[in-house]
């Protein structure tokens, strides 16, 4: 197939456009830049061998868009495109609404003016708001503690709706738990600009000595340690689970959690890494996060039951695997 992947030089787009390529898929990538860097196409052509066409073009921006759907013709779209942050969603709502809605809007639009029928989504175990773990796909969505969380339940319905509207438009919806890892070459992973806002990225420059210390958020949840529980989920996982996802898309809504099913503590990731990496992890509780829930991890059987998909790296693989990006990252 043919697959435009928005947001695909991003963490977990690049990932994906390498497990795409692997599959015998052909690539075609748009995205806008703001939190990734115009290398990683040098880094995927080393990792792939192959040239992959690039545009950087915002998705919320329909006119620069269109001639990228008219030019090729595009079997299937992964859309990742969009701000991720859970805490910078508090502090800047409308920055997450206009981007990640109006984007999901504008590129499910042109996939069907231009005859696209396999559209796979990047949700998020957010859209669960705060229920009880684990998370299974049948629960309601509920009023999230984010706008982040919101603008991703807010696209799903909407992509729902243009399914039911669209008897030919199949639409396979991924609600992902947390990303972590990188790929095994070290040449792609996280690497986010600026101060990075999720939790893998920070523990590896406080690793590297980059910053100074690692905040935990709250120490206070009902926990076993006291610090939020997380389904982290290695990248390359995460990835094949997308390439699975649109190759065995058939019905008109899909909807799968891609998690471990396994929930980590904030601390027990931290104990994780200084282990297998044999390196300091300086940290300090500070106060909760505006946002946060106090567990959140999946339950992924119908993943494997419809796609055959498991996640199988451990914990201790994400945690090197981000420890070697992090050195081949900052030595470049």
């Amino acid at each position: 197939m043919k697959i435009l992947v928005t947001g695909g030089t991003g963490y977990i787009g690049s990932h994906t456009v390498v497990e795409l390529i692997n599959a015998k898929h052909e690539v075609v990538i748009v995205d806008n830049l703001v939190n990734s860097s115009k290398d990683v196409l040098d880094q995927l052509k080393e990792i792939t061998d192959r040239h992959i066409d690039f545009y950087e073009i915002d998705c919320t921006d329909e006119k620069l868009l269109e001639p990228i759907f008219k030019n090729h013709q595009f079997d299937g779209v992964i859309h990742f495109a969009g701000l991720k942050a859970v805490g910078e969603s508090v502090v800047m709502p409308l920055n997450y609404y206009h981007n990640n809605v109006l984007s999901t809007i504008v590129v499910s639009n042109l996939a069907l003016k231009y005859q696209v029928k396999k559209f796979v989504f990047s949700s998020s175990a957010t859209v669960y708001g705060d229920q009880e773990v684990p998370f299974v796909e049948t629960m309601n969505l509920l009023p999230t503690t984010n706008p982040y969380g919101e603008t991703k339940a807010m696209s799903e319905r909407i992509l729902r709706d243009v399914a039911h509207a669209n008897k030919d438009f199949k639409v396979s919806l991924l609600r992902y738990f947390n990303p972590v890892g990188a790929h095994e070459s070290g040449l792609i992973g996280e690497a986010p600009n600026g101060i990075p806002n999720n939790l893998m990225p920070y523990v590896s420059r406080v690793a590297k000595k980059k910053l100074e210390f690692l905040s935990i958020f709250g120490n206070d949840y009902d926990t076993p340690d006291g610090t939020g529980i997380r389904d982290y989920i290695h990248v390359v996982d995460l990835a094949k689970g997308h390439v699975l996802a649109i190759e065995k898309l058939k019905d008109s809504i899909e909807v799968y959690n891609l998690g471990t099913g396994q929930g980590v503590s904030v601390l027990e990731l931290v104990h994780a890494y200084e282990k297998v990496n044999e390196v300091k992890v300086p940290y300090k509780i500070v106060e909760r996060r505006p946002g946060d829930i106090a567990s959140s991890y999946a339950n992924p059987n119908k993943a494997f039951k419809d796609l055959g998909w498991k996640a199988e790296k451990t914990i201790f693989d994400m945690c090197k695997d981000a420890w070697k990006f992090e050195k081949h990252y900052q030595e470049k």
